[in-house]
């Protein structure tokens, strides 16, 4: 509502002065609501500021502007509290968890490349990161109104597998794997890599292995296979205990055929060179090392899949805009990939989203040195350390154990998105469970609070005294309201989660400001019907708000 003003406001003054770029902010000073600096206008026009808001100021007789003020060079704005209050209290109401839904992307198809565990690899805590980025920027986008497509690149190709046969064949023992598949198959990665600091002829035996992959070896086919079936398995247990889904889960495998289209192309526009045996597109004009499409023993690499993965994703759903959600170390590839397709003469617009690093203890998390945190064994603890703190504040609760996973799983997935993506994320089950300051079950409990309050209590919209909201506790949780869809284009358009949860983190703390300063459940029918529908709100934005981060809000708890 406030940012509608602003809208107006600007396009009032743009169209008298026919200017553009107008800058209309928040107030810069106590009691201002909006200001608009005068100085450009005034140096353009050669005209004393004053006399420019004298002749502005008869233009902005709106409903929900009380006043217009000249200070200092602004024109301050202070708006009519009541009249944005109702506005916004009955939109909010009427319209739920809707409210912030826009047609702000409708013209956007977009393809999300975001999870992508590697097969025969336990789902480790450091794949969180990407799932739920990922997976609230889809949430975004859909509600910015985009067509989305979430695919799971699952890393079912490449070395690493060849190097997993090596050690299944060598070491491994079938019935062992049969017991426990991934965290045998783990074992046995961790053990090759261990064994090739002494034996410099594994690392090729694990090359030699993979080729034999690429050209349909029996043999090692089935044991690819094998590898693959038991590790979707695993991974798809773990997206239903993260309410996560794709929809499609191709892996790099499924590109096998369609790689050398690629390769072809490339050749037909001259862009393949080769060096030193290997086959690469040099891209030194766009300051960047070259690109190897092909190892000198013709075996594929990362890039030759990632462009066929990128051109069927545009033959398959003609999307607008490519987002792939990766560390921050992959910086490098993603740049080469969208400079490969512009030397191909294609205008696409691909973007590399990425995060910082998940630490434990301040060290970060290595696959090959074993030091390596299983997903599902970090949920065990943390739910059952959500399931202790909730006993002690509600003994009597009845479905405590569905509560105690939501917010567990509520906990960590907050404390992960809390931060801008670009940063390293501590990872410290203490801290993140607390109930209290910038952590997700302090989201819940706020929302929960709220429902304890409306239960049994009916919302009169016909009876709402909106002369409260001239009080300062009630309209600045007005206006933060007001902000949410604001803040949903924001984040969608920063592909940063942390604004959603940074906005969350205000809303609940203006809830339990006004919860601290305000009696809700009063006598007076039209105070109460007042109280009842901020608060219900304010509710309503928490639970979308979580919705979008991928976060279960409750009832209870």
């Amino acid at each position: 509502m406030v940012e509608q003003i602003k809208n107006q406001i600007k396009e009032i003054i743009e169209n008298k002065y026919e200017i553009t770029n107008l800058v209309v902010e928040d107030g810069k000073i106590d009691n201002v609501d909006i200001s608009v600096p005068l100085f450009a206008i005034s140096k353009n026009l050669r005209k004393n500021p004053k006399l420019i808001f004298d002749e502005i100021s008869p233009l902005l007789e709106l409903e929900e502007i009380k006043e217009v003020v000249f200070l200092n060079g602004f024109l301050n704005i202070n708006l009519n509290r009541e009249a944005i209050s109702k506005n916004v209290i009955k939109k909010v109401l009427e319209e739920k968890t809707s409210f912030g839904n826009s047609n702000y992307n409708k013209d956007e198809v977009v393809v999300i490349d975001y999870s992508s565990p590697n097969i025969a690899k336990s789902f480790g805590l450091g794949h969180i990161r990407s799932t739920m980025i990922g997976n609230a920027i889809k949430n975004l986008y859909v509600k910015t109104g985009a067509k989305v497509i979430g695919i799971n690149h699952l890393g079912d190709w490449g070395t690493q597998f060849g190097k997993m046969i090596v050690a299944y064949k060598k070491w491994g023992k079938k019935e062992e794997v049969e017991k426990n598949p991934i965290a045998e198959l783990q074992k046995l990665y961790v053990r090759f890599h261990d064994e090739a600091k002494d034996n410099e002829n594994l690392e090729q035996e694990g090359r030699d292995a993979f080729r034999k992959l690429e050209l349909n070896d029996p043999e090692m086919v089935e044991l690819w296979t094998w590898f693959r079936e038991e590790s979707l398995k695993e991974f798809m247990e773990i997206y239903d205990t993260l309410k996560v889904s794709f929809d499609s889960y191709a892996g790099e495998a499924f590109y096998n055929d369609k790689m050398d289209d690629v390769v072809l192309e490339l050749e037909n526009k001259n862009l393949l060179k080769v060096d030193d045996g290997a086959t690469i597109v040099d891209l030194a004009e766009f300051n960047l090392p070259p690109a190897l499409i092909k190892r000198s023993d013709g075996a594929t690499l990362y890039m030759t899949r990632d462009l066929a993965a990128l051109f069927y994703r545009l033959k398959t759903y003609k999307f607008t805009k490519a987002i792939y959600v990766v560390g921050n170390e992959q910086k490098l590839h993603f740049e080469q990939l969208k400079s490969i397709t512009k030397l191909m003469g294609y205008n696409l617009d691909i973007e590399h989203v990425g995060f910082g690093l998940l630490m434990v203890d301040g060290k970060k998390m290595s696959t090959r040195g074993g030091k390596f945190k299983r997903l599902e064994d970090i949920i065990t603890q943390i739910v059952s350390d959500a399931n202790v703190a909730i006993t002690e504040k509600n003994p009597n609760l009845k479905n405590k154990e569905e509560v105690s996973k939501a917010v567990g799983i509520g906990a960590i997935i907050f404390n992960d998105l809390k931060n801008e993506r670009n940063l390293n994320v501590d990872f410290n089950l203490e801290n993140m469970l607390k109930f209290e300051g910038q952590t997700g079950p302090y989201i819940q409990y706020s929302s929960v609070r709220i429902t304890s309050i409306l239960k049994d209590q009916k919302i009169d919209l016909d009876k709402i005294d909106y002369s409260y909201f001239n009080q300062d506790h009630y309209y600045n949780a007005v206006k933060t309201i007001a902000n949410f869809p604001k803040i949903v284009e924001r984040a969608t358009e920063s592909r940063n989660p942390s604004v959603i949860a940074k906005y969350l983190l205000d809303l609940a703390s203006q809830f339990n400001h006004f919860y601290g300063k305000q009696k809700i459940v009063v006598e007076d029918i039209r105070h109460l019907n007042t109280n009842l529908s901020l608060i219900s709100s304010i509710r309503d934005i928490l639970d979308e708000g979580m919705r979008i981060l991928g976060i279960t809000s409750l009832k209870e708890m």
